[in-house]
């Protein structure tokens, strides 16, 4: 798979961002905005974790994946789609279901925490909606 310029530019800058923020969500100290994802690495089976923007509503949890199948995590998930999120202190189990048909840039109008959505829309490269179903 070919990636893009802008795709490697947004992946470089968001790397040093990633990192800190993780440490934060692990740590149960990060802002509102941001949860922690985790899957399982398609290859090694190890549990991967990701920053990824907090769109829990209700028992579904709602994700812009910005660089759409080209991102390590939604490769994951699309091999093993049980996932944990961990929003907050609270980790919650579920199942993810890529929505390919689903507009994405509209979707992420109606999540919760605009600001990281509209960063989000702004570095995006191949916006794609992922669902997931948590477990009560």
């Amino acid at each position: 798979m070919r990636r893009s310029t802008k795709y490697r530019v947004a992946v470089a800058l968001e790397r040093a961002h990633n990192r800190l923020t993780r440490r934060m969500l692990r740590r149960g100290r990060a802002p509102r905005a941001y949860a922690l994802l985790e899957t399982t690495g398609r290859r090694s089976g190890l549990p991967r974790q990701t920053p990824v923007g907090n769109g829990l509503i209700g028992d579904t949890f709602w994700l812009i994946a910005v660089h759409g199948r080209q991102a390590d995590y939604v490769r994951n998930l699309l091999v093993t789609p049980r996932v944990r999120v961990k929003v907050g202190t609270s980790w919650r189990v579920g199942r993810a279901v890529v929505m390919a048909d689903d507009d994405a840039r509209a979707r992420s109008h109606r999540l919760p925490h605009q600001w990281d959505k509209a960063i989000g829309r702004l570095v995006a490269t191949e916006p794609l909606t992922i669902r997931i179903d948590l477990e009560p």
